[in-house]
């Protein structure tokens, strides 16, 4: 992890490498349609079609920080207003487990994608004007970070009464909860941040709690939505424990496992509005709807076998519709329609990944609306509400694709998780091994 904590992220431009669905040639045909898996002749290379962006701006950390989690920040609700500042608390995965950190960062001054509308005739005095306006449209990241004991596998924020929290799952096969409020007041404020990092060096920041009663180590958790302080975390041996806050900064964990996985937990979502109701997915290929009110052994209500032909990797609900998205090792998209729970049929099927789905997530306000990500490198954005018109498809390659397929977001390695910020309508925040993406599209 590098030692500074101010960064320069970057905006994107026009030798950016495959950021979406448009390809060149060199041939003076001008610019046509690239979709994943296509070869490219040597004369041919990909760029960004700035013109699919409302903004798209990159960054790096040092370490790879292969989870992340949005913090619900006091800059107010469904803002459209540029520049857009965006707060998220992150785990990194670095080459030695010493080495590791809980990140709290500041993307700011994050200004919209530039078009490139260039003029040919553009004057020296007119060229200064627009190097001195791109200085001041750079976009910045500030970050504090507290030391972590292991790789973070998967790390999760909430709001809890006034502080803000964060869960973090250790490969060493812990789980931590942090009060990360002094580092968000540390990365608006360049004093403090000083003052902070002077502080760390002699007093290391310690978790609020601990919980070390898992036998292995794991990646399912979350926060419940419904009940301040609940979370739920679930390891690679197949157990769930419930936990529950108490006064005074402490969690009892009930030391009972709910009982009913035969593998590894690989995700964890609670229900957006039914409270002491929880969804989990294994690698035993199951996807099951827990109520933690009844004893450990008795909490599964119901239960999808065989919902994969793999693993199942995530799953989201769907916080406006009774509906469950689930993507696994298979690259299969599933949803599953609660109303027809337990069934082995998904009411809708979408192949398009060619490799394992890692990330899947709802829109918030969008109910038919949701964005998937694979090891294919891809982000896709769906919407499960359009149709199919063949009339309007032109390129005859185009009608291979699912027409609820709205956009193809490229240019990450290996991307981890994706998550879409519930204050700023239609930005998305990915990560990768090669950073982290903020972008709007057009199309949502």
């Amino acid at each position: 992890m590098s030692n500074e904590n101010e960064e320069q992220m970057e905006g994107s431009s026009s030798d950016d490498e495959s950021m979406d669905e448009e390809g060149s040639n060199d041939e003076g045909t001008g610019p046509k349609t690239y979709l994943p898996g296509q070869p490219l002749q040597e004369d041919e290379h990909l760029i960004c079609d700035q013109s699919a962006y409302v903004m798209l701006h990159q960054a790096q950390t040092g370490a790879p920080c292969l989870s992340f989690d949005i913090i619900t920040d006091n800059l107010g609700n469904d803002r459209h207003e540029f520049p857009m500042t965006a707060y998220l608390v992150a785990g990194t995965q670095a080459s030695s487990a010493h080495l590791n950190n809980v990140l709290v960062v500041k993307m700011s001054n994050l200004h919209p994608t530039s078009k490139g509308e260039d003029d040919d005739e553009e004057s020296d005095e007119d060229a200064e004007d627009d190097e001195e306006e791109d200085e001041e449209k750079k976009p910045q990241m500030t970050f504090s970070f507290i030391k972590h004991q292991g790789c973070v596998n998967r790390i999760r924020a909430t709001n809890l009464k006034n502080s803000v929290i964060a869960a973090s799952w250790s490969e060493l096969g812990n789980v931590d909860i942090w009060n990360i409020t002094q580092q968000l007041q540390a990365v608006d404020e360049p004093t403090l941040l000083e003052r902070y990092n002077l502080d760390i060096v002699n007093n290391p920041i310690k978790p609020l709690y601990s919980f070390s009663g898992h036998q292995q180590e794991g990646f399912g958790i979350d926060w419940c939505p419904t009940e301040q302080g609940v979370l739920a975390t679930g390891d690679c041996r197949r157990d769930i424990h419930i936990w529950k806050p108490n006064e005074g900064g402490t969690w009892t964990v009930d030391q009972r496992p709910l009982v009913g996985h035969t593998s590894s937990i690989e995700d964890i979502q609670w229900s957006p509005n039914e409270r002491n109701v929880l969804a989990t997915c294994s690698v035993d290929r199951t996807i099951r709807i827990w109520d933690t009110r009844a004893a450990p052994h008795k909490a599964c209500m119901l239960v999808a076998e065989n919902a994969h032909e793999k693993d199942i990797n995530v799953i989201s609900w769907n916080g406006k519709e009774p509906f469950i998205a689930s993507g696994g090792d298979d690259g299969f998209l599933h949803i599953w329609d609660l109303r027809q729970f337990p069934t082995s049929t998904p009411v809708g099927t979408f192949k398009h990944h060619t490799a394992p789905i890692t990330s899947v997530e709802w829109h918030w306000t969008e109910p038919s609306v949701l964005a998937s990500a694979g090891e294919d490198n891809q982000v896709a954005l769906w919407d499960l509400a359009v149709e199919r018109d063949d009339e309007e498809v032109v390129d005859e390659e185009l009608k291979n694709l699912p027409p609820q397929l709205l956009f193809i977001h490229q240019g990450q390695t290996d991307i981890k998780e994706l998550h879409w910020h519930k204050q700023i309508p239609g930005v998305i925040l990915t990560t990768a091994n090669n950073g982290f993406n903020i972008f709007k599209t057009i199309s949502v």
